[in-house]
């Protein structure tokens, strides 16, 4: 009896990890061992980076808006705070695209919060 030697199940299972590793240096694209290690490797940092990326974004948004703040004469705590309080509901991102594309529409915002903190 001829003994089964799936063969083609396992070049296919292979084939699909050295394509993922098209692009990798050395002997992590194409020694099956290293591979396989590699590619699960690079796939973990895919989703971590992919979770971080919101993070980065979000810090440098803050970073424009606190900037922006500072030339009206105003912090970033006190204008979030004044912007809380007035019931303003424009995210750090839309703040950060303001003070960068329209510092004066930013400086009326700055402004409310102002006022807002004042009274």
């Amino acid at each position: 009896m001829v003994r089964v030697t799936c063969a083609v199940a396992s070049r296919k299972r292979r084939k699909r990890i050295l394509k993922r590793a098209k692009g990798f240096v050395g002997d992590r694209k194409n020694h099956i061992r290293l591979t396989k290690d590699a590619v699960m490797k690079a796939l973990a940092f895919n989703y971590m980076h992919r979770k971080k990326k919101k993070r980065d974004f979000r810090s440098i948004w803050i970073i424009r808006i606190g900037v922006a703040a500072k030339m009206n004469g105003i912090s970033y705590s006190k204008l979030i705070h004044g912007l809380t309080k007035t019931g303003c509901e424009i995210d750090r991102k839309m703040l950060a695209d303001l003070a960068i594309r329209d510092p004066k529409s930013f400086a009326e915002i700055a402004n409310t919060a102002k006022t807002a903190l004042a009274a």
